[in-house]
């Protein structure tokens, strides 16, 4: 874990427990780096303005300002385990390793009573493994580049099997029959273009800025019944 992901985690850790203390050993148990990492990290994060306070003595720890953390989330068990359930299916799509971490939230932020039933009852779900191969890993420099509205350098090998080196103007993820898909505007062929996850050799995020261009006026031809979009 680098340390920007870190802080993040240190930060997250202590609202889900807030007001409660964690003391700095337990912090570098968990984060496997020194006790004065920790005590760097968290310097930095005050300096930053997060408000994290800190008590000293034996029974001393960190503890972050209760009125930064969030209220209880209402998940029950059943609705922990659907969540857990679609985020699996999930795991060789966009966002893949957002799945784990987003998981671990929700169950830090329900009753340890509740907590304790889901994974309870998630030990009695089993999933039936695919028959068919898995799509690769989705690249997180395609991801980042839908996400930062970057124009997209990739090499794609078509159902001709050739190759071809183009500059992709992301627009909208798209999930389809047979894996994951990009639509983008390809400005090789100055058109739409619908670009299969794995058939993606390299992608590289450029510094161009990606237009807003509408998915219905890019992709007016492909049906309507995947295109419904995703609500959250």
């Amino acid at each position: 874990m680098n340390r920007t992901d870190r802080l993040y985690a240190l930060v997250e850790e202590l609202r889900a427990i807030a007001p409660r203390r964690r003391s700095a050993r337990e912090l570098a148990e968990r984060h496997e780096v020194s006790i004065r990492t920790i005590e760097r990290d968290i310097g930095a994060l005050q300096q930053a303005g997060v408000p994290i306070y800190a008590d000293v003595g034996r029974r001393g720890g960190y503890a972050l300002d209760k009125t930064m953390s969030l209220p209880p989330l209402n998940f029950t068990p059943q609705e922990a385990v659907a969540v857990a359930i679609a985020l699996s299916r999930a795991a060789d799509g966009p966002f893949a390793r957002a799945n784990e971490s987003a998981m671990g939230k929700i169950v830090a932020a329900m009753s340890e009573r509740d907590a304790t039933a889901a994974r309870e009852l998630a030990e009695r779900v089993r999933l039936l493994e695919r028959s068919e191969p898995t799509v690769p890993p989705f690249s997180p420099v395609v991801e980042h580049a839908i996400t930062a509205r970057r124009v997209l350098r990739i090499t794609y090998q078509d159902r001709e099997e050739s190759w071809t080196e183009r500059d992709v103007e992301p627009i909208v993820f798209l999930c389809g029959p047979k894996g994951w898909y990009l639509v983008g505007w390809c400005r090789l062929r100055q058109a739409s273009r619908v670009f299969r996850i794995d058939r993606i050799g390299q992608a590289t995020v450029t510094d161009l800025p990606a237009p807003a261009r509408p998915y219905e006026h890019c992709a007016p031809d492909i049906p309507n019944f995947v295109t419904r979009v995703l609500a959250i």
